[in-house]
């Protein structure tokens, strides 16, 4: 027994007609989150990035090799306002992790693109990154994970169908 299960029985002493299954479910997924935000926050913080620079990185490297992408596209890709990204782009060129040049098409664009460090860190930081979500799930086999992954695939539907 858990103290989420100490929760849920005390309430149904209190309130037995209330189906509190949602309460377990919801505060185990919370209390989880919470767990996983840290130590994902703990593998960044290794390699001296956040987890907002560590997506900037990863959005870069996996989105466009070599060519980079505008501020617009960066926002598109992780649904961030203009003001959070100014701000992660200026800490992450502060840290010559990327660099920003104008468009030649068009002058008042810039393109956003990886410097040889910030591809190797986030080279590294990305390996290190798999490996720790690996061990953030060992406790699963195969087949749960997979049906994990469809369960919360699923969940997820009406609360992004909006922003597929």
């Amino acid at each position: 027994m858990d103290k989420l299960d100490r929760v849920v029985e005390q309430w149904q002493i209190e309130k037995p007609h209330l189906d509190t299954q949602p309460m377990a479910l919801i505060g185990r997924l919370l209390r989880l989150s919470k767990y996983l935000q840290i130590k994902i926050a703990q593998c960044h913080k290794s390699f001296g990035l956040t987890l907002g620079e560590f997506d900037v990185l990863a959005t870069l490297r996996r989105a466009t090799p070599d060519a980079g992408l505008t501020p617009s596209e960066l926002i598109n890709a992780m649904m961030l306002t203009s003001g959070a990204m100014t701000n992660r782009l200026d800490k992450l060129e502060c840290k010559a992790l990327i660099s920003r040049k104008l468009s030649q098409l068009d002058k008042r664009s810039v393109t956003v693109s990886l410097t040889g460090s910030g591809r190797e860190l986030i080279d590294s930081a990305i390996e290190a990154h798999v490996a720790m979500q690996h061990e953030l799930l060992c406790s699963f086999n195969t087949q749960q994970k997979a049906l994990l992954n469809e369960i919360l695939k699923t969940w997820l539907i009406p609360f992004e169908s909006n922003d597929l």
